[in-house]
């Protein structure tokens, strides 16, 4: 039976997204097949595999089709914790492609991968 997995961002420099990752999201590397060119990162609760390092040479896509949404449940949470990735490395992208009134704010890793930190409070779902 097939079954979804991880996601994998690719990096150029892996120590560094090991340690971005890690406290961005309160997760632990593991051994799990690591190797010079991976690293899987788990929930630090013990509940399994949350995401996986992949060394890579090229560079983040600058419109990814396929990125991280980080889901937190109120404006101020949003806001701090937006606060708090830039200051763990991450940095704020000038996104043009911005509605109005926002419900996310785009930011990018220490290896310009895009993700989104996401208010559920302000989502058009509501939830």
């Amino acid at each position: 039976m097939l079954r979804l997995g991880i996601p994998v961002i690719g990096v150029t420099d892996l120590p560094r997204a090991v340690a971005f990752w890690t406290r961005a999201l309160d997760l632990v590397a593991t051994e799990e097949w690591r190797s010079g060119t991976w690293r899987t990162l788990d929930h630090a609760d013990g509940s399994g595999r949350a995401l996986g390092l992949l060394r890579s040479a090229s560079p983040a896509e600058p419109r990814p089709r396929l990125h991280l949404d980080l889901f937190t449940d109120s404006t101020a949470e949003q806001q701090a914790e937006v606060r708090r990735l830039i200051g763990l490395g991450a940095r704020a992208v000038d996104w043009d492609r911005y509605p109005p009134e926002p419900d996310f704010v785009v930011l990018a890793d220490p290896d310009d991968n895009l993700f989104c930190v996401v208010d559920l409070s302000r989502a058009p779902s509501g939830s």
